[in-house]
């Protein structure tokens, strides 16, 4: 049985950040789509998370001038 690297608990991952202020698990070996950025490099999942839970303090996307 295949496990999805999206949601192996067992896995590496990364911790992404965009120019929006957002946050995303990666799996650590997976090619980092454009657009975002490595804020923590191959961790456990679990470190992951803790990480974002500790970064990500407000899930809307940020404001620029242009929103206003």
């Amino acid at each position: 049985m295949t496990t999805n690297p999206f949601e192996d608990e067992n896995g590496t991952y990364l911790v992404l950040t965009n120019a929006e202020g957002q946050f995303s698990l990666w799996p650590d070996g997976i090619t980092v789509p454009g657009g975002w950025d490595v804020a923590l490099t191959a961790s456990s999942r679990s470190d992951c998370l803790a990480y974002v839970e500790d970064h990500w303090t407000d899930i809307c996307p940020a404001r620029t001038a242009a929103d206003g």
